[in-house]
């Protein structure tokens, strides 16, 4: 068997640092005079004895360090768990949610989705909107650190290409995790002080401007508007896109450029390939709207690249009404959001390096019809591709299609129409966070799904955001023995 306490040690040790942190939002409600802050400080009480309990009770096998099987449950247990404490302040406090919804919430907050299910956002004590927030903004550092260091040691969707690269961002020694993770927080945080300082400048309100720089930076997409981002045009959504665009980019590549290589973002295939695809698909969408409606270019191509920019870096957040603007840029949409951003950042979707493999993959297979003794290698970035990368990606996109497929037709089974599933299915597993169809229509948000649809769609967001292979895994016998 596993040996689960170094596992359940360091998931006290996060309860207990998820508890502090909600000192922030209580204390902001305490001053403002609203009693939402005792509520979450009750939620913090609980949170920290647990993680408290838990943490002492595994102390002995701190220092362990630990094995690939227990860095898989590890990971699962942290965005299953780490979720259901999240979601006290929303259960005990303003706006007061059920069980299902209020680990929904927190669920997609942690994963860095943005889909909510609370309307009235505006009228929510600032506390909780700031808690929702910082949910977003730790949910999209451990996410980073989670891309750097474990899934290439896992093995998950083809990321063990980047297992070499991503631990010789230091030198030619091998750093310990701890080197990287001290690297990547600091980035992290001066990326977000850049954007919350930004957002300063051209005129939000500094609530606002924290809340709008940590939802950026981690691609989350949580807004304490209902209108989310549509308050800010012009200059807010030419910035709000390049800080969702800079979160959705490889970390390992800040890693670098902080070690003297700033050279390795333009050489990085993926961050090239991310810009011309998502260009590509803003200017397609607004001369589509030109054309099509006679709209102005400038406003046109400003949305297009705000709200394509959201959706392809998984984040979430909207400016105007972007489900009006009819079925090809539905499509679009639909299309950019299942690739998503760059392998390694916040952002989720199948990613872009696993598609250009794939596609490199299908002419590689295409071109051996014609010549079948040709032995054509796959390289990326001037290095050859394994074959068990090649087939970890495959596997990884075909399972991906076949879940988006599988959520959708279990959420029709339910009672939902069939736009509204598929779209339900596509934000969540792709972790992007806009809502179409007919019953997120009244609202703008999942607050009329039911909640057998709502405990699917937060499992599908927690699957999205891991790899449905690090779920799987869990439930096979032969994992748990020795």
């Amino acid at each position: 068997m596993i040996d689960l306490r170094p596992v359940a040690y360091v998931l006290g040790r996060i309860l207990i640092v998820l508890a502090l942190l909600m000192l922030a939002p209580a204390v902001l409600d305490w001053r403002a005079g609203d009693p939402n802050g005792f509520d979450i400080f009750r939620a913090a009480l609980i949170t920290f004895f647990t993680g408290m309990a838990v943490a002492l009770a595994t102390s002995n096998t701190g220092a362990r360090s630990l094995d690939v099987r227990q860095a898989y449950l590890l990971t699962a247990s942290i965005w299953i768990i780490a979720p259901l404490f999240a979601a006290l302040p929303l259960m005990l406090g303003a706006p007061g949610l059920p069980l299902a919804y209020a680990w929904f919430e927190a669920v997609s907050g942690l994963t860095t989705t943005g889909a909510t299910v609370i309307v009235g956002l505006d009228n929510l004590p600032a506390g909780m909107n700031l808690w929702r927030v910082m949910c977003n903004w730790l949910g999209g550092l451990g996410i980073a650190f989670i891309a750097m260091i474990f899934l290439p040691l896992m093995r998950i969707g083809g990321m063990q290409f980047f297992r070499t690269e991503a631990f010789d961002t230091l030198g030619k020694a091998l750093p310990r995790a701890a080197d990287i993770a001290r690297q990547l927080l600091y980035i992290y945080v001066v990326l977000t002080f850049i954007c919350i300082i930004t957002f300063l400048i051209i005129g939000m309100p500094p609530f606002i401007a924290v809340s709008h720089g940590l939802s950026a930076v981690s691609t989350g997409g949580f807004s304490p508007y209902d209108s989310s981002f549509s308050g800010y045009r012009g200059a807010g959504e030419y910035f709000g896109a390049l800080f969702m665009f800079l979160g959705s980019l490889p970390f390992v590549r800040y890693v670098q450029m902080v070690n003297g290589q700033p050279m390795q973002f333009w050489r990085d295939q993926q961050i090239r390939s991310y810009l011309i695809w998502l260009l590509t698909a803003v200017l397609m969408v607004t001369l589509w709207r030109v054309l099509d409606k006679g709209t102005s270019f400038e406003p046109t191509f400003r949305e297009a690249l705000f709200n394509m920019t959201s959706i392809m870096s998984s984040t979430g957040t909207f400016s105007g009404d972007f489900s009006g603007w009819g079925g090809f840029a539905l499509v679009m949409a639909l299309l950019i959001g299942i690739i998503g951003g760059c392998s390694g950042s916040t952002a989720a979707g199948l990613s872009v390096f696993r598609v250009q493999i794939a596609m490199a993959a299908l002419r590689r297979q295409i071109g051996q019809i014609f010549h079948p003794s040709q032995v054509s290698p796959i390289r990326y970035q001037a290095r050859p591709v394994d074959e068990d990368v090649i087939r970890a990606v495959t596997m990884y996109i075909a399972t991906y299609i076949l879940l988006l497929g599988l959520v959708s037709v279990t959420l029709t089974l339910i009672g939902l129409d069939l736009q509204s599933a598929l779209f339900a299915a596509w934000t969540c597993l792709g972790n992007i966070g806009y809502g179409f169809g007919p019953m997120v229509a009244r609202t703008g948000t999942f607050i009329d799904f039911p909640p057998a649809a709502i405990f699917v769609l937060s499992l599908t967001m927690i699957i999205g955001r891991l790899g449905i292979l690090t779920m799987l895994i869990l439930l096979l016998p032969v994992f748990w023995r020795r």
